[in-house]
């Protein structure tokens, strides 16, 4: 997988978007969850998880198709995920839109309130009219596919459309383009998109750098407890779980070990929201 690949498949998809018309839906019409409120870590509390629904990865292949996506995100809410995050992108993650729309529905009827992030790779307002327009309430800019410009345009429109954008950083550089686009929430991801390296000391270095007041999430290579442990114990305020409960075709026992690793006593880093 390129991430070039996949950019210019984006670019496609944005045109068979844009040439259909925006529907009225229900979803579009909801008040959207308080992001910021669900992930954001008071000093002392648990780290926050972000559970995530995806059929298919590029590199680990195809993942648990035991739950239906809405289904998957029910049991993520149900065992105590802050937020559920949906795959959105279909011909590389197996994912879809319809997955977040059934996502929505599902949680509307049958658990507490739960935030949904529709984890897409976003080149184009339009997809963020769609992410609202199927029941989302925070969607993610990655910082890596789009010039510092476009970068504050997408975060406008996002909160136009009563969107939290998450954006999705890397190295200080991108941490500072979403900074000046006025990022309240930061993901940093442990894994290079372009080399798909993993490096943990980054990660780390980058998530300190997040300033207090700012929501940071550690994204990617959390496998276990003893990961989830190492991430409650520095800046991250939450942390997202994707391919190690996706490998599961029941995800509650691994999820609820996460937790009560998430409960570990939290950093006292300067950086994190909260930190005394």
């Amino acid at each position: 997988m390129a991430l070039a690949d996949i950019v210019a498949a984006k670019r496609r998809e944005v045109e068979e978007l844009r040439a259909r018309p925006r529907p009225r839906t229900a979803a579009a019409a909801r008040v959207a969850h308080d992001v910021l409120a669900a992930l954001r870590r008071p000093a002392g509390a648990p780290l926050r998880l972000v559970a995530e629904v995806k059929l298919r990865s590029p590199s680990a292949g195809a993942l648990s198709r035991a739950l239906a996506p809405e289904d998957r995100a029910l049991a993520y809410a149900r065992g105590g995920a802050a937020m559920v995050s949906v795959l959105c992108d279909r011909a590389f993650f197996g994912g879809g839109w319809e997955h977040l729309a059934a996502a929505r529905r599902r949680l509307d009827e049958a658990a507490p309130a739960t935030p949904l992030l529709a984890k897409e790779f976003v080149v184009d307002a339009r997809q963020i009219q769609e992410a609202r327009d199927c029941g989302a309430d925070a969607v993610l800019l990655i910082a890596r596919i789009v010039d510092a410009a476009a970068l504050g345009a997408l975060a406008a429109a996002a909160r136009a459309e009563g969107l939290e954008p998450l954006f999705e950083v890397v190295d200080e550089a991108e941490l500072d383009a979403a900074l000046a686009a006025g990022a309240r929430l930061v993901g940093v991801n442990a894994r290079d998109l372009d080399t798909l390296a993993m490096d943990p000391a980054r990660t780390a270095r980058v998530l300190a750098a997040v300033p207090a007041g700012v929501v940071a999430v550690h994204l990617s290579g959390l496998r276990g407890a003893a990961d989830v442990a190492r991430a409650a114990a520095g800046r991250s305020d939450a942390a997202l779980v994707g391919e190690a409960l996706m490998r599961r075709d029941d995800p509650a026992p691994l999820l609820a070990e996460m937790l009560a690793a998430a409960a570990a006593p939290a950093g006292n880093s300067p950086g994190r929201a909260g930190a005394p």
